[in-house]
């Protein structure tokens, strides 16, 4: 790629492509995150991973987008599944949204290979006027020549629809006939998300199932009122219930006696 060796995707399970130097650079310290390590979210886990094990087996399978509130481990969803089949074939490539024009060169590098490809792109959201969704739409669903077989693109975002919402964009709905006509910002919008056959929501912890992760995190912990009452005193600091606040606590608190 770009002109260098060939990567070595045998002994490389994950790799990010950053276009300012000069193409591909291997990940070295993978975040070591495991499945079982996430609480919370076992219907979203559920659906990626028969997605994803659909996908190494060769089967119809779709692009996923996880979208919903921050925190609550969309991200570390897909660094877990990494380490779950990487032994299986999955491979990952992590791609800004600044590089998304660099797609199709990155696509036609892979499609040939022996490995199962996604694309990761995180935090993906577009403003009015960016242009680079226009690759990604291609490589979703292609145009003249289909997209590969051995690539699907998981992306996270805090937007539903992956572009801004105005109100003015509904002043311009029309009814005619009875029918309901959409304005085309909308249309716009909504037809990049919907070429994610797989949408995967994700909300606000609520207490319960946040002291259920500061559990998992605190397993020796014996006084787990008190361990609870700090836990929530440390959200309500913050503004926030979600699994990055629980891994904020036990970064902060792990070791200390937090009974006293």
């Amino acid at each position: 790629m770009s002109g260098n060796e060939p990567f070595d995707w045998s002994s490389t399970p994950a790799a990010v492509w950053r276009r300012h130097r000069s193409g591909l650079r291997a990940v070295r310290r993978l975040d070591p995150v495991q499945w079982s390590d996430l609480t919370g979210i076992d219907r979203q886990q559920q659906a990626l991973a028969r997605n994803t094990e659909r996908f190494l087996a060769g089967d119809p399978s779709n692009n996923v987008l996880l979208w919903g509130a921050r925190g609550t481990g969309k991200s570390s969803l897909i660094k877990a599944l990494l380490n779950r089949y990487k032994e299986r074939g999955l491979r990952i490539i992590e791609v800004d949204k600044d590089d998304l024009v660099n797609l199709p060169e990155i696509v036609d590098d892979i499609c040939d290979l022996p490995f199962r490809f996604i694309i990761f792109c995180d935090d993906l959201s577009f403003d009015a006027g960016e242009t680079g969704y226009k690759a990604l739409k291609t490589v979703l669903e292609g145009s003249l020549e289909l997209p590969p077989e051995n690539v699907r693109v998981y992306a996270t975002s805090n937007r539903r629809h992956l572009m801004p919402e105005f109100m003015s964009d509904n002043l311009n709905t029309r009814v005619q006939d009875g029918e309901l006509h959409p304005a085309e910002a909308i249309d716009e919008q909504v037809s990049l998300a919907d070429r994610f056959g797989l949408q995967l929501s994700f909300y606000a912890f609520s207490q319960e199932v946040y002291l259920q992760a500061i559990d998992d995190l605190f397993p020796d912990v014996a006084e787990r009122e008190d361990l609870h009452r700090e836990a929530i005193r440390f959200a309500t600091s913050k503004g926030v219930r979600n699994g990055r606040t629980a891994q904020q606590f036990f970064r902060q608190f792990s070791g200390d006696d937090i009974t006293r």
